[in-house]
């Protein structure tokens, strides 16, 4: 049979990755001696990244870059984890939205570590008790995390790298009509943006907000009648029915994550900036602080603003832009911008995706 055929290439095919495979790790327990005796870091991403957009040149169809990003991270992961495991906090439960961030970013082999408040991830980095934090900042449907924006004021850790996660929400539950509901339980995220999806095909039931869209699954497999929206990740590991799939009310639904570090990233082919910083309330004060960026023909990607919880008439803006923070055009914009301002801080130079 033709099948039995194909089935053998495709052995010899594995056959081959496998010794590739070994030979790969072999060459990186080589490098993790390098690495000890030049005191270098485990991950690198400026390197990460350009082995990716090296090798995403000569994918063929029918291999997608999706697939290859995944697969790839994960050898990545691999080789990071032969020299040494490397500990990232996120916000949230295991299986919650930030930590499918997370692994999407790193990869599978480092140590997770849960925390229950976005407070708690700038914490663990600001101690050093993670290399990496997870947080989200900003959801395409509902708009900044305030949360996380509020702390970087006060906080000393560096945005390390952005991700964008596609989000899809599902409606998972022990029970399989969906006319045995009686309560939903999710994170306010996750309600808000499937709040137009709930009200057409679940009117009369009851909302509830958890902690996390993972709580709100463990909610859900102890509790008859009830479900919970969140990831089909979450459903798998509870073993929960699927009842709807992919109910947000936007299909383009999407939220930023920043991975956060006390170190700083290294200039990359497409590398954004962001900033805070603080004005009085007057007028034509925001153009003021904006036109040095147009004078130096830098793109600034967005401005954001928060009033300032420490003093009543006084913004603080968070600002993202294109450029690396030790640029020349950049630091003649940062300079004029910090002589008008209050405040100035640099959040962080790093690869975008743009």
């Amino acid at each position: 049979m033709k099948i039995e055929y194909l089935r053998k290439k495709i052995d010899k095919i594995d056959d081959r990755i496998i010794d590739l495979l070994n030979d790969r790790f072999k060459v990186c327990d080589e490098i993790k001696k390098c690495k000890i005796n030049n005191k270098l870091e485990v991950l690198n991403l400026k390197r990460e990244n350009e082995i990716l957009d090296k090798l995403s040149q000569k994918i063929e169809k029918p291999l997608e870059y999706d697939y290859f990003c995944n697969i790839y991270r994960e050898i990545l992961s691999g080789s990071r984890h032969l020299q040494s495991k490397i500990k990232v906090a996120f916000f949230g439960s295991k299986y919650s939205y930030t930590y499918i961030a997370g692994e999407k970013f790193f990869g599978k082999s480092c140590e997770y570590i849960p925390k229950q408040t976005i407070n708690e991830v700038f914490d663990e980095v600001e101690k050093k008790n993670v290399k990496f934090g997870v947080v989200p900042v900003e959801n395409s449907t509902e708009g900044i995390v305030n949360n996380t924006i509020d702390i970087m004021i006060d906080k000393d850790v560096n945005i390390y790298a952005e991700l964008f996660l596609d989000i899809h929400h599902n409606l998972l539950s022990k029970e399989t009509d969906l006319k045995n509901i009686e309560k939903i339980y999710s994170h306010a995220q996750a309600i808000a943006q499937t709040r137009n999806w709930c009200s057409k095909n679940l009117p009369n039931i009851q909302i509830f907000e958890a902690i996390s869209t993972t709580e709100a699954v463990e909610i859900a497999n102890k509790n008859n009648k009830v479900a919970a929206i969140a990831s089909i990740e979450a459903g798998e590991k509870f073993r929960l029915n699927i009842l709807a799939k992919n109910i947000e009310d936007k299909s383009n639904n999407k939220t930023r994550f920043f991975i956060i570090s006390l170190d700083n990233s290294e200039k990359t082919k497409l590398t954004k900036t962001s900033i805070m910083f603080a004005i009085k309330d007057k007028i034509g004060a925001l153009y003021d602080m904006l036109l040095p960026f147009k004078e130096q023909d830098i793109n600034l990607t967005k401005i954001e603003s928060r009033p300032n919880k420490k003093k009543a008439w006084e913004y603080v803006f968070f600002l993202d832009f294109i450029g690396y923070k030790d640029d020349k055009i950049v630091k003649i914009a940062l300079k004029k911008l910090e002589k008008k301002c209050l405040f100035l801080k640099i959040l962080g130079s790093y690869p975008t995706e743009l």
